[in-house]
C-alpha cells in the first residue's frame, strides 16, 4: 500500500511541475502534427548530390520535403541549395517545422585541419575544441546546422582505415579530445556559428573483426566498458546533442537494433537525452544481417531506441500499419519525434528558420586567413619526429633533392572526408620552390601505387598526378637528382583515401614502388629524410633502419605543405606524439600499449622463448610505442614524487616531477601519467593505463616543476555483473569499483620509457 502511495505522489509531483518553455512548444506543436507528419520526423534523406557516402539512394526528397515528411538533410554542402531545401520546409508544408541539413564536417569544411589522428597527436585539446570551432563557422556559413563528428571509436587495428577519424587507441585520450570537439561545434547553441556535434559509431565499431569495416563485433562488457565505451561518455557528459548508432553486429545484435545499447546503456545508465540517428541506410541493412524485411527491422530499430532514419525511411514507409497492427505504439512515435523537435528548438531554429543561412557569410568566413594560420599551427604541432639522427631541422643545406610520389601532390594533403574543401592545396614542392635562396632539385622518383585501376579506385574526387613513364627511369631520375643534393626529402605514404571509411587494408607497408625508389636512394650514400603521409600506423621497420629521419605528418590539411617545410628548416620545433602504437610488421596487430599482464610474458629484448607468450619470428615490442614522439631538443625527467604514499578513498595525492629542456631550442614536451593496479580482486587490469597528461613548452635549459593531482576516479574501473549477462531479466550494468590496495604511479614521456614506479597505496 505504501508503494502505491508513493508511487501517487510522484505522479502528482510531476503534474504540478511547471513545463519549460521548450515542452510547451513542442507539446503544442505536435499536438497538430498528423502522425503522417511525426513519422517524418524520423526520415533523414540524402538529397540529390555528387557526394556518394552509401549505396542507397533517396527518390522524391523535394516533394516529401514539402509534404512535412522529412526532419532532416544530408549531403548538401552549398548555402544556395540549402536555403532552398530549408525555404520549401519553412514556407511550403503544411507546419513549416524547419530541416537539420547534417554533412560530414569531420576535420574541415573550406579550410582542412590535419586528420582526426593527426589531431589527436598534438596531445592538446585546446587545438582540437579551436579546429572543431572554425569547422562549425565555415559549415554553418553554407547552411549546415549538425556534423556526424566527433568519431570517438577506440581503434587498436590500424588495418582499418577509419582509425584516420579518430583519436586512436588510448580512452582516457580519447574522452579527453571527445568533450573537446562537442564543445568546439556546440558551444552553447546560441550563436550563428554554433551547430550540432552527433557522437559516433555507437558502439565499439572500431574493434570490427580483421580490421575490416562494417564487420561484427564480439567483445565482453568488461572491455566495452572500461577501453571502449568511456569516449562516448565523455561526449555525453559535454553535452553532445545527437548519437549516432553504428553499423556492426555487436555481441550477436547489430548496433542499430541493439536495445541494451541504445536504451539500457545510453539512456538509462548515462541520461543521454539528445535524438539518436542511424548510420547511412544502416536500418535497411538490418534485413542483410537476418533480422527481418524492411518493415520489421525499422519498428526493431525504433523499440531499441532510434529516433531518426538515415536513408532507408522504414518508418515513414511501413510505421502507420506497424501502428495499425499494434506492432509499435504511439508513444514511441511521439518520444522519437519529440526528442527531434527539441533539438530543432535548442538550435534556435524555430525562432529562425533561416538562422544560418545568409548570403554574405561564406565570403566572409570560409577559408579566411586567419582559419588558414590555425590549420597551419596545428598541422605544425601534429607532426611526429620518429627518428632523427642528428640531420633534422634542413638550416644550412645548399641544395635539397626533392624525391617521392607525394612531394607535388598537394591534393592528396587533406585527406579523406574533406568534399567540401577549397581546393588551393599547396605541395611540399609548391612551399619549398617559394622559400628563396633554396637550391631545390625535384623528381618524383616513383608513383604512389602501381595499380592504375586501384590508384584511380582509390584517389575518387583527389586524382593523383601519375607520370605515365617506365618505373625504372622514375628511379634513374630521381638518383641522379639526390646524387647532386647534399641532402635527400623522400615525401612517401599513403594516398589520400587509402585511409577511412572502406578503405581496409591488409599490409601496413609502405607500396612496393616507394620501397625500390627508398633503396635505391639509400644506394646513394646521401642523408635521407623521409616525410610519411599516413591514416593509420604503418609497419616501416625496413625504414627505420635505412632513413637518418622520418617525419610523419599524417594527411595535414590546406596549409600542410608550408607546415611541412618550415618545420623541416627548424622554424617550428616537432612536439607531436603517435596516439597509435606503430607495429613492427602487421602480424603483431592488435597491439596496444594497454595490453594485459600474462602469467608467461618473454621478457622484452628477448628472442623467441618457447612455451612464452611470443613469436617464433619477431620480437613482441612494437616499432614505436603509443605516445612517443621526438624533438629537436631533448628533455629529461627527474625527482618525481608522490605528496604522500598512502591515500585515503575520498581524498587525493599531488605527483610532482621536475622536467628539464636539456638541449638547445626551445620546445614543447606532453608529460604523461600511467597508472597500474598491482593486485586486483575479481577482474585484471592492464600494465599501464594513461590517467593525465600535460603539455608544457620549456625554453632552452628552463626546468619546471609539473603537478598532476591522484584523484581516486584515477585508479577505479567498471565491475561489470558478468552474472547478469545469461538467465536474468535485468540488464546488463556496470558501476565504477575502487579497491584498496597498491598501485603503481608512472611517469615519463612515452608509455615504454616511464621512470621507475612510485608506490601509492589507497586506504
Amino acid at each position: 500500500m505504501r508503494k502505491v502511495l508513493i508511487a501517487a505522489s510522484l505522479i502528482a509531483l510531476a503534474a504540478c511541475t511547471p513545463k519549460s518553455e521548450e515542452d510547451r512548444f513542442v507539446d503544442e506543436l505536435m499536438s497538430r502534427m498528423t502522425i503522417r507528419e511525426k513519422l517524418g520526423q524520423t526520415n533523414h534523406p540524402a538529397v540529390p548530390s555528387e557526394i556518394i557516402t552509401g549505396n542507397e539512394k533517396c527518390e522524391g526528397v523535394l516533394e516529401s520535403i514539402r509534404k512535412g515528411e522529412v526532419g532532416a538533410i544530408l549531403n548538401s554542402p552549398g548555402l544556395e541549395a540549402n536555403m532552398e531545401y530549408q525555404r520549401l520546409a519553412v514556407e511550403e508544408s503544411r507546419l513549416g517545422i524547419p530541416l537539420l541539413i547534417g554533412y560530414d564536417v569531420i576535420h574541415g569544411h573550406k579550410t582542412v585541419f590535419p586528420i582526426p589522428l593527426g589531431l589527436a597527436a598534438t596531445w592538446d585539446p585546446g587545438i582540437v575544441e579551436g579546429a572543431a570551432r572554425i569547422c562549425a563557422e565555415e559549415a554553418s556559413a553554407d547552411g549546415i546546422n549538425w556534423t556526424y563528428n566527433p568519431m570517438v571509436d577506440i581503434a587498436r587495428d590500424p588495418r582499418w582505415g577509419r582509425c584516420a577519424e579518430g583519436s586512436g587507441e588510448d580512452p582516457f585520450l580519447s574522452s579527453a579530445l571527445a568533450a573537446a570537439y562537442v564543445r568546439g561545434y556546440q558551444g552553447k547553441l546560441e550563436s550563428d556559428s554554433e551547430i550540432l556535434a552527433c557522437v559516433k559509431h555507437f558502439a565499439i565499431y572500431g574493434a570490427s573483426e580483421s580490421g575490416r569495416d562494417y564487420r561484427e563485433t564480439d567483445m565482453s562488457p568488461h572491455r566495452m566498458y572500461n577501453d571502449y565505451f568511456p569516449p562516448y561518455k565523455a561526449a555525453v557528459d559535454a553535452g553532445v546533442a545527437s548519437v549516432m548508432s553504428s553499423f556492426n553486429d555487436v555481441n550477436g545484435m547489430p548496433a542499430t537494433a541493439n536495445k541494451w545499447l541504445l536504451t539500457n546503456v545510453l539512456r538509462d545508465e548515462w541520461g543521454f537525452d539528445g535524438f539518436i540517428v542511424s548510420d547511412y541506410n544502416s536500418v535497411g541493412e538490418l534485413s542483410r544481417h537476418g533480422l527481418g524485411d524492411s518493415g520489421q527491422v525499422s519498428v526493431a530499430a525504433l523499440d531499441a531506441g532510434l529516433d531518426m532514419d538515415m536513408v532507408t525511411a522504414g518508418l515513414l514507409k511501413y510505421g502507420e500499419k506497424a501502428l495499425a497492427d499494434g506492432k509499435i505504439s504511439m508513444k514511441q512515435v511521439d518520444r522519437a519525434c519529440r526528442r527531434i523537435l527539441k533539438a530543432k528548438y535548442r538550435l534556435g531554429l524555430f525562432a529562425d528558420p533561416y538562422k544560418f543561412l545568409e548570403k554574405s557569410r561564406p565570403s566572409e568566413r570560409q577559408f579566411t586567413p586567419e582559419h588558414r594560420a590555425a590549420a597551419k599551427v596545428a598541422a605544425e604541432q601534429s607532426f611526429v619526429l620518429l627518428k632523427n639522427s642528428g640531420i633534422l631541422p634542413l638550416e644550412e643545406v645548399g641544395t635539397i633533392a626533392l624525391v617521392g610520389p607525394l612531394a607535388d601532390a598537394g591534393n592528396q594533403y587533406p585527406g579523406c572526408w574533406t568534399s567540401a574543401a577549397s581546393r588551393s592545396h599547396p605541395s611540399l614542392l609548391d612551399a619549398f620552390r617559394a622559400e628563396k635562396g633554396l637550391n631545390v632539385l625535384f623528381a618524383r622518383g616513383s608513383n604512389a601505387i602501381e595499380d592504375k585501376g586501384l590508384e584511380k579506385s582509390i584517389s575518387g574526387d583527389y586524382p593523383y598526378p601519375r607520370d605515365s613513364r617506365p618505373a625504372g627511369v622514375l628511379i634513374k631520375e630521381a638518383v641522379a637528382a639526390a646524387r647532386k643534393a647534399d641532402v635527400v626529402v623522400a615525401a612517401v605514404g599513403e594516398l589520400a583515401y587509402a585511409s577511412g571509411e572502406s578503405a581496409s587494408a591488409t599490409s601496413l607497408d609502405i607500396p612496393e614502388c616507394q620501397k625500390k625508389l627508398l633503396r635505391a636512394l639509400k644506394e646513394t650514400g646521401k642523408p635521407i629524410v623521409m616525410v610519411l603521409f599516413n591514416g593509420r600506423p604503418m609497419s616501416i621497420t625496413e625504414e627505420d633502419g635505412s632513413m637518418d629521419a622520418i617525419l610523419d605528418v599524417w594527411f595535414g590539411g590546406s596549409e600542410a605543405g608550408e607546415a611541412i617545410r618550415d618545420v623541416l628548416l627548424g622554424r617550428s620545433n616537432p612536439s607531436g606524439k603517435i596516439t597509435m602504437t606503430f607495429p613492427r610488421n602487421v602480424g603483431q596487430v592488435p597491439i596496444y600499449y594497454g595490453m594485459k599482464k600474462v602469467a608467461r610474458e618473454a621478457p622484452a629484448g628477448h628472442g623467441f622463448w618457447r612455451y612464452n607468450s611470443n613469436w617464433t619470428d619477431s620480437p613482441t615490442d612494437p616499432l614505436y610505442p603509443f605516445g612517443y614522439g621526438l624533438s629537436y631538443t631533448s628533455f629529461e625527467y627527474e625527482n618525481p614524487v608522490l605528496s604522500s604514499a598512502s591515500m585515503a578513498k575520498d581524498g587525493s595525492v599531488t605527483l610532482s616531477v621536475t622536467v628539464r629542456n636539456s638541449g638547445s631550442r626551445d620546445g614543447a614536451e606532453t608529460v604523461q601519467v600511467y597508472i597500474h593496479d598491482i593486485r586486483t580482486e575479481g577482474y585484471t587490469r592492464p600494465v599501464k593505463e594513461l590517467k593525465a597528461f600535460r603539455k608544457v613548452f620549456l625554453k632552452a635549459g628552463e626546468s619546471r616543476i609539473v603537478e598532476f593531482e591522484i584523484t581516486p576516479d584515477m585508479l577505479s574501473w567498471y565491475d561489470v555483473d558478468q552474472y547478469n549477462l545469461r538467465g536474468s531479466s535485468k540488464p546488463l550494468h556496470a558501476e565504477k569499483s575502487l579497491q584498496s590496495g597498491d598501485f603503481e604511479i608512472l611517469v615519463g614521456p612515452n608509455s615504454r620509457d616511464t621512470l621507475e614506479p612510485l608506490l601509492l597505496e589507497l586506504i
